[in-house]
């Protein structure tokens, strides 16, 4: 297992999954921080729309005088 371990850090194919795996990391670290900025906007403009859609419903099923 020792001798695999040190195979896989010697290979080049070794530096290019390091290298996938630290982008992919930027990504999500870039990500949350995105969401966590912009999370009271987007939970107002989420409300502001199923409201709107729960309106449409009830006045789509109302019984017409």
């Amino acid at each position: 297992m020792l001798d695999f371990i040190k195979r896989f850090i010697t290979e080049e194919r070794a530096q290019g999954v390091t290298e996938y795996a630290l982008a992919l990391g930027v990504i999500i670290i870039a990500t949350i921080a995105l969401i966590s900025t912009f999370s009271g906007s987007i939970q107002t403009a989420w409300t502001n729309r199923t409201n709107g859609l729960g309106t449409s419903v009830v006045n789509a099923t109302a019984p017409v005088p």
